[in-house]
């Protein structure tokens, strides 16, 4: 009875067009838990308050919920058609991670996941709760423990089929379903991944400083970037992709068939100058449905800053100098040090000298020196 359950369940995950479907226990993730705490205890998680107040949660699924006996973790590729790395020397362009290029996964996920997830409630009466990413569970962890590939030493989830490229959700249920093996960890004396961040944000394989990470500093960071970090950004206005994109393991990804996935129009080399230029009404239209939309226009705006400050594109200067009137502190901070970046140094004093007397938040001030 049991494997048909894990047949028929399988089953369910491939017809609702996910890639791969695991099975695990909710018990043995002591090792795990003993990494989270130190990764708090260090201050890893910047900003990410939420991660410190549900770590109970975080650390045992049966603190989340009890009553679970088994977790179906599943997997989607979003695997791209081309590497994210040719992108980075494309400086009047925004460079955003590929997972967020098409619709925003969080919804196409938890629906599909829904789906099953009330076919195993009717057909087996089985209590469900489905989860992505947004609660309090350590899906990397579980997703190895089931097999479903296993954490490299950026952290990150590694697939052999897949490579970097897998989205993971999972399904808790009081079903009584026998695990699989836990998958072995493949990534031998490679350390491409710690090599390549801009930021060197792992102080050691397997162990990520989040406060160094582009991807936290562009999207949980609502602040002012500091300025060790802006010229490593390079391009990137939304995440980054490089320790996923240099594993070699991606010699077997292939491009996702799912179409919500690929890049939408509007972000298919992006230019910095357009995104420039987007009010909050049409930064909100153009990001409608993407996660993108969720760290505000502000945020976003502040991020393009920096990108146009690597450009080594003089014809800038004109944009620039439009967004010293902006009405967002970070946004003008980054025009001022954007504008330090183009500029001859005589050119960086007269505006300095026409803007300085109109500016009051010390932030700003800072950049203009």
């Amino acid at each position: 009875m049991i494997n048909t359950i894990k047949q028929d369940i399988t089953e369910l995950a491939q017809a609702a067009g996910f890639d791969v479907v695991r099975f695990t226990l909710p018990t043995d993730l002591h090792e795990n838990a003993s990494h989270f705490d130190d990764f708090i205890k260090n201050e890893f998680h910047g900003e990410m308050k939420w991660m410190e107040e549900k770590a109970d949660r975080r650390k045992d699924p049966l603190t989340l919920w009890p009553d679970t006996k088994s977790i179906i973790m599943l997997g989607k590729n979003y695997g791209p058609s081309t590497n994210p790395l040719d992108f980075l020397e494309l400086k009047e362009y925004g460079n955003i991670s590929v997972y967020a290029l098409g619709k925003d996964y969080h919804d196409i996920v938890k629906k599909r996941l829904k789906q099953i997830a009330r076919e195993v409630h009717r057909k087996y009466d089985a209590e469900v709760k489905v989860f992505v990413d947004t609660a309090p569970v350590m899906e990397k962890p579980l997703a190895e423990k089931s097999g479903l590939g296993w954490q490299g030493k950026h952290t990150n989830l590694v697939s052999n089929d897949f490579g970097s490229w897998l989205f993971i959700g999972s399904i808790f249920t009081t079903l009584d379903i026998e695990p699989d093996e836990k998958h072995s960890n493949q990534c031998g004396s490679c350390q491409s991944c710690l090599d390549i961040c801009p930021t060197k944000a792992f102080p050691a394989p397997y162990k990520l400083d989040a406060r160094k990470c582009i991807s936290y500093l562009t999207i949980e960071y609502k602040g002012h970037i500091d300025k060790e970090f802006r010229k490593p950004m390079g391009n990137r206005i939304y995440g980054c992709d490089d320790c996923l994109s240099v594993c070699p393991w991606n010699k077997f990804a292939v491009r996702t068939d799912e179409k919500q996935f690929h890049s939408r129009i509007e972000l298919d080399f992006p230019k910095l100058s357009d995104l420039a230029m987007l009010d909050d009404p049409t930064f909100r239209t153009v990001f409608s449905g993407s996660p993108i939309k969720r760290i505000g226009r502000d945020y976003f705006i502040r991020n393009v800053m920096i990108a146009i400050g690597n450009s080594d594109n003089k014809n800038f200067i004109p944009l620039l100098t439009d967004k010293l009137n902006e009405e967002s502190p970070y946004i003008r901070a980054m025009a001022v040090w954007a504008l330090n970046e183009l500029c001859s140094e005589d050119q960086f004093m007269n505006f300095k000298e026409k803007h300085i007397g109109q500016e009051c938040d010390d932030d700003v001030l800072a950049e203009w020196g």
